[in-house]
């Protein structure tokens, strides 16, 4: 995977823009999946919570609908696409596949510790990032092979519902739901798993908490210990709204010097805003960050009656995009919530005639 000390995703960056896929969670909806369908044949005697909507689980019960989807959007011209793992630690999936049940009134560091430390739900989330890999690493070899150019498998470590540094009770700022551990606990398994599936790069996104994110950074750097390889990191967070600050009151700017210690091969922003919303903070970030510069926007703002449950359309969400290349802010492109294989194709037609950011950067992954 190495050239000179230059990860070929490295020279790929410097030779063009480089596209992201787009969203998992809406093209699963299309399908229109039952509750029986999301347990399949393994999970058809489960006696726990509904299972409809656990996404990372169909990378178990039905991996032929997630390899269809990574392949259409490889079709579409994705350069990398990312695994199925949204969610998929153990704090991530606990409402789903945790047997237990907070022992107060509420969920608190005694509660998630039970949680990241269940030898049965740790087992299970191995085994989905395990086969997430691999599903989304047959399905990128087998399009690399058919069309001559290669492709990368990103792994997805996605937000948790709960945060490092914000209190869910208004009433005791002070009460914290999860330590810092139990949140690199959780996030060491997810990145362990999917180093041991084949992911070419590790993506920590829709960052809202900078703690969080931290959490996993310092989880991913005992997962390349623990496994003994080590890949380029992309880090994506999110605003939250038009006052450009993450849920715990960062500007991009200062949650970019948060996550510096990292040294990320690409740094950006994603989910929360459509293209119309996010366009300032990107030339910001871009503006001011050493590294390769992403942006994955969502379809615009959420819409119940779109079909998507987004209002940007492939034709009115890829000009906005592409016109971001066009002023020199990009390095790697893609969709978040949303945007569907269409969306992916229009941008990288409207994008690819756009030079690529310049950043000065070589860095060795051995």
């Amino acid at each position: 995977m190495t050239t000179n000390g230059l990860h070929p995703l490295e020279a790929l960056l410097r030779e063009r823009i480089v596209f992201l896929d787009g969203a998992m969670g809406t093209m699963i909806q299309q399908y229109k999946l039952s509750e029986t369908e999301y347990r399949g044949k393994r999970f058809r005697e489960w006696k726990g919570k509904d299972l409809k909507g656990s996404l990372e689980l169909l990378n178990l019960t039905l991996p032929h609908v997630v390899e269809e989807i990574h392949t259409a959007y490889l079709d579409a011209g994705a350069d990398v696409i990312e695994t199925n793992t949204f969610s998929g630690t153990t704090i991530g999936l606990h409402d789903f596949l945790f047997q237990g049940e907070p022992t107060s009134r509420r969920k608190d560091q005694e509660f998630f510790q039970r949680v990241v430390d269940d030898a049965d739900l740790r087992t299970l989330v191995h085994e989905m990032n395990l086969k997430a890999a691999q599903i989304a690493r047959r399905a990128a070899d087998r399009v690399a092979n058919e069309t001559g150019q290669q492709r990368f498998v990103g792994g997805s470590m996605g937000p948790l519902p709960v945060a490092g540094s914000i209190s869910p009770d208004v009433n005791n700022p002070a009460f914290r739901a999860v330590s810092f551990d139990q949140l690199r606990q959780t996030y060491f398994d997810e990145a362990k798993a999917l180093l041991e599936g084949g992911v070419d790069l590790l993506i920590v996104e829709t960052i809202f908490d900078t703690l969080n994110g931290k959490a996993a950074l310092f989880a991913i750097t005992d997962a390349f210990e623990e496994t003994g390889r080590k890949v380029p990191l992309m880090i994506s967070g999110t605003v939250i709204d038009k006052s450009g600050r993450n849920l715990s009151g960062q500007t991009v700017e200062a949650s970019l010097i948060s996550v510096a210690h990292a040294q990320p091969l690409i740094l950006g922003l994603n989910c929360s805003l459509g293209p119309d919303e996010m366009e300032q903070f990107v030339e910001e970030l871009a503006r001011v960050s050493p590294y390769y510069m992403s942006a994955y926007p969502n379809a615009g703002l959420p819409d119940p009656l779109s079909p998507t449950g987004f209002p940007e359309t492939a034709e009115t969400f890829a000009p906005k995009v592409a016109k971001w290349a066009e002023n020199g802010w990009l390095n790697v492109v893609g969709g978040c919530c949303g945007t569907t294989p269409d969306h992916i194709r229009v941008l990288a037609k409207l994008t690819q005639k756009f030079s690529p950011r310049a950043v000065e950067r070589n860095t060795s992954y051995t």
